[in-house]
């Protein structure tokens, strides 16, 4: 399968969580909201939490979750050795399972700190 951008893995993403955010299942909408509050500044940054929650996706092997990390990483200022040092201590919790997904990570950071320092 080939690899998605990160351009590729917004729009879709776009075009899914506003087909999700149109229902009416108070389930649905309590988990968004849990979601989004649990990355929330508290006794932890929030950004510390984002680089958490890198961290967590790369054990779960989630190429999305990852995706969505990384840009919220670097949005909020984590440098390349920082992420890569976070997907370090990911690699060392999830084996060697995880190393195709770091893989990606390192493609996608790639393309997002190339797009953050204005080439593309």
């Amino acid at each position: 399968m080939p690899r998605r951008t990160i351009q590729e893995f917004r729009a879709e993403r776009a075009v899914g969580q506003a087909r999700v955010l149109e229902t009416d299942h108070l389930g649905i909408k309590r988990f968004f909201r849990l979601d989004t509050a649990a990355y929330e500044d508290g006794p932890l940054p929030g950004r510390t939490k984002e680089l958490l929650g890198l961290v967590a996706s790369s054990v779960l092997r989630c190429n999305d979750c990852i995706d969505y990390h990384l840009e919220q990483c670097v949005a909020q200022g984590w440098t390349r050795q920082e992420i890569e040092d976070a997907l370090n201590v990911a690699l060392v919790v999830g084996g060697s399972i995880v190393i195709p997904h770091l893989r990606h990570a390192a493609l996608s950071l790639d393309e997002l700190l190339e797009e953050k320092d204005g080439g593309g």
